[in-house]
């Protein structure tokens, strides 16, 4: 199937409530483009360099999402064109898009990546961290908490993959009400939840997700 037909399928199938993220990443500018015709306009990439350059060159109503591990010294190349920055994995890298976001006098919509996968290889804050974090939000006023995002463990059992969409939804209700319960003013911009790839996309859904990010069913294999 072409990239249109795959998009088109793909939003068939997902609730109004659910934004689809089509991950662009190592692909060239021309799929991006074919995407693009076919209606698509919000992006994932996770290479920085990659991600500015195809900003620069791609159509300006295209939405950047920046969605890998974002090192300190990369975030120059990010916060300029990230609609929104789903993978901020620590409080280091959160202090540095609020200083480079406030020398461009512009507000930067990050989610907060949370580790809810039986794999150490993947990143995120625990839990006990981004409960100790939801006090200090207020300290980062260039940032817009939208929300959690998170990836599952690597496997076909959907049942573990379930239990973890469910933790991180959990958690983001708990965040949710934390901020309500205090009547925080960043509250009413937390409302995304980031889950769900091409191989369960549908248990994300069913669990909760606002954003699914999906490549390889859309573009094919890297």
């Amino acid at each position: 199937m072409s990239i249109a037909s795959q998009i088109a399928e793909l939003n068939k199938k997902l609730p109004s409530t659910v934004k689809l993220v089509a991950v662009s990443k190592f692909k060239p500018l021309s799929a991006v483009l074919e995407a693009y015709a076919a209606g698509q306009r919000l992006f994932g990439e996770n290479r920085p360099q990659e991600m500015a350059a195809k900003a620069v060159a791609a159509p300006a109503d295209i939405q950047w999402h920046f969605i890998g591990h974002l090192q300190t010294n990369k975030v120059k190349l990010v916060v300029p064109y990230a609609a929104m920055i789903e993978s901020v994995d620590s409080v280091k890298l959160l202090t540095e898009i609020n200083r480079f976001a406030g020398t461009l006098g512009q507000m930067t919509d990050c989610l907060l990546e949370v580790h809810i996968a039986r794999e150490e290889t993947k990143q995120g804050f625990s839990r006990e961290e981004l409960l100790a974090l939801v006090p200090e939000f207020g300290k980062y006023p260039f940032i817009r908490f939208r929300g959690l995002m998170g990836m599952a463990s690597n496997v076909q059992d959907m049942v573990q993959v379930r239990a973890e969409f469910r933790t991180l939804h959990n958690l983001f209700a708990e965040v949710r009400a934390l901020g309500e319960s205090e009547s925080r003013r960043w509250v009413r911009d937390f409302d995304q939840l980031s889950m769900g790839m091409s191989h369960d996309w549908p248990v994300a859904v069913e669990e909760g997700a606002t954003l699914i990010r999906i490549g390889t069913a859309i573009f094919g294999a890297r």
